[in-house]
């Protein structure tokens, strides 16, 4: 069973944590700034490509921006793709004010 958790040590970047029975498997980077997170790197062991984590990375980044009333700020390229991909379901939460590639 998977888990995600939001964690923001300090001095190391903020990230949405994946757990795959209690080890991390990978990691969504992000800062929150004036109301804007900007998603840097999304990444998943290469082992575990291709089960959907990634999207479960998407899915949890962005039910904490809608819940935070926060916009997304796409630089990774995981993000971005499916951003312009699914630019409906985004549409809300993407930042005006926030540079993509």
């Amino acid at each position: 069973m998977t888990e995600i958790k939001f964690e923001s040590p300090e001095n190391e970047p903020s990230a949405f944590n994946l757990y795959l029975e209690g080890k991390k498997i990978g990691e969504m980077i992000v800062e929150i700034r004036d109301g804007d997170m900007t998603v840097f790197h999304t990444e998943v062991d290469p082992e575990q490509e291709g089960k959907g984590y990634a999207a479960q990375l998407l899915e949890a980044m962005t039910s904490y921006v809608r819940a935070h009333d926060l916009k997304v700020v796409p630089m990774c390229t995981y993000v971005h793709v499916q951003f312009d991909r699914h630019a409906e379901q985004y549409e809300d939460i993407l930042s005006k004010n926030g540079s993509r590639f």
